[in-house]
């Protein structure tokens, strides 16, 4: 299939996506690295502008989609390795039913505990240059990446006590093939709309992120986003409808739900010190949005991680 741009194809990147991911539920259970085969289970569509602690290779052997990461979009119909670092806006839209690969992934604490591998990443910026995020593989390159990801999976499925350390090893020699490849891919066009959208969930991230009971969100409302980025508040609406399907109140909504969460599983603080920090002056307001939200309490949510 030759190669056609998105605005050829008239790929609309964000909407129709059904299964919108608001919390990876990984996120919270005790696991430092991971490995998925992509024919059991695949790439999902979604957005993704939230924090996410934990670092993504994803080695694409067969599929289509359109992978957009920040203001960079990629039509992918050719294998490709992606590297996706934790504080990535991204978007990825599956085009194709059969689907074939690897994905890794890796917490930050998982880094803390193997420092050569923190090197390793520090040194080759797979993560943190843009342009080297996609590397376009040919057969050969797709194949010896993935006979290392084979060996990342059996490892993980041993369960042997030196697992880890030998996933580790496996995931640098990843980044090493990758970084000696280093066939990286020109972006595609993206429209002047989708930067708005960008702007917006770069904002709604720098709001929520540091929240807390001394500092808590500054601005929660469509009408005060809007004016930070200095457009109309029903031209955002519009945007943010028209390429997600969903308000800019919604995606609000959502991240601050993302954001309680969070709070709930992995803080003791109080329900009133995080009902604050989200914007509620008063916890009954915040129990009340909390249960519209998800139908239990706050308190409920959080018995039910810690049972």
């Amino acid at each position: 299939m030759p190669h056609q741009t998105l605005d050829s194809k008239n790929i609309d990147t964000l909407r129709n996506i059904p299964d919108l991911i608001p919390v990876y539920r990984e996120y919270y259970e005790d696991w430092n690295i991971r490995v998925f085969d992509r024919k059991k289970h695949e790439c999902r569509n979604y957005v993704s502008p939230n924090r996410r602690e934990f670092f993504k290779i994803l080695l694409i052997t067969e599929g289509i989609g359109v992978f957009t990461i920040g203001l960079n979009t990629y039509y992918i119909e050719k294998p490709a390795i992606l590297f996706i670092h934790p504080n990535d806006i991204i978007s990825w839209k599956n085009l194709s039913e059969k689907n074939r690969g690897f994905y890794c992934l890796f917490k930050k604490a998982f880094l803390n505990e193997h420092t050569q591998l923190k090197t390793a990443i520090d040194k080759y910026d797979l993560f943190t240059d843009k342009a080297k995020s996609i590397i376009s593989l040919n057969e050969v390159e797709a194949s010896r990446l993935e006979s290392i990801f084979i060996k990342l999976y059996e490892e993980e499925l041993s369960g042997n006590k030196f697992s880890e350390d030998s996933m580790q090893a496996y995931v640098q020699v990843l980044l090493i093939e990758s970084i000696k490849i280093g066939n990286y891919p020109k972006p595609d066009n993206v429209s002047d709309e989708y930067k708005y959208i960008h702007q917006f969930f770069q904002l709604l991230e720098r709001e929520t992120t540091n929240i807390n009971y001394t500092t808590p969100i500054r601005i929660k409302t469509a009408k005060e986003f809007a004016a930070s980025l200095s457009v109309h508040p029903n031209y955002l609406n519009a945007l943010l409808k028209k390429h997600t399907g969903q308000n800019v109140s919604t995606h609000i909504r959502s991240r601050l739900l993302e954001e309680t969460k969070i709070l709930l599983v992995q803080t003791d603080w109080s329900l009133q010190e995080i009902g604050y920090s989200i914007g509620f002056a008063d916890q009954p307001n915040f129990n009340l949005f909390f249960k519209k939200n998800t139908g239990i309490t706050p308190s409920e949510f959080r018995k039910s991680y810690h049972l």
